[in-house]
């Protein structure tokens, strides 16, 4: 059998499974709605073969990253207004905690003159144009898993500098 007549059977007789599985991860039922659409949206743009034994576990894998990938945007988001809303104690923003956005590109871009300049490259695209590794491999012309290696470089050595200077 083909790829999408597997997804689809797969979608007929679990579609729904999915959702439940999804749903009792997240408060919201429509968000769950999207994810499990995301879900086979992916399953059905995944170019490499799939087999139907193997099927089930993908899908539960590829629904857990995207809750993952949901909570984690929620506590940016929230730790980011955090930090812009004004302290309710005193009404006004400590201007000691919250910094710019050109001094923190400026920290960031001192940890970066650090890197060699591959991992700088990758981690830029990443960071500015929030590409994803698969992207960026293809827009510099690297092999995918050495683009998530140097990737991982770059960040660890980032964090270490921003650590120190903090």
């Amino acid at each position: 059998m083909e790829n999408r007549e597997i997804i689809e059977t797969y979608y007929r007789n679990h579609q729904a499974e999915l959702l439940t599985f999804v749903s009792s991860r997240l408060d919201n039922r429509e968000l769950a709605e999207d994810i499990v659409q995301d879900v086979f949206l992916r399953l059905l743009c995944n170019a490499q073969p799939i087999m139907e034994c193997t099927l089930p576990a993908l899908a539960l894998t590829i629904s857990r990253n995207l809750i993952n990938d949901y909570y984690r945007r929620r506590n940016c988001h929230i730790i980011f207004a955090q930090q812009l809303n004004p302290n309710p104690a005193t009404g006004e923003r400590e201007a000691e905690s919250v910094l710019s956005v050109r001094e923190m590109t400026e920290f960031l871009e001192r940890g970066l003159a650090r890197l060699a300049e591959p991992c700088r490259d990758i981690y830029r695209l990443h960071i500015y144009e929030s590409m994803k590794v698969s992207d960026i491999a293809h827009h510099l012309h690297y092999d995918y898993k050495s683009t998530e290696y140097r990737l991982g470089i770059a960040r660890k050595e980032v964090r270490k500098y921003l650590k120190r200077i903090s």
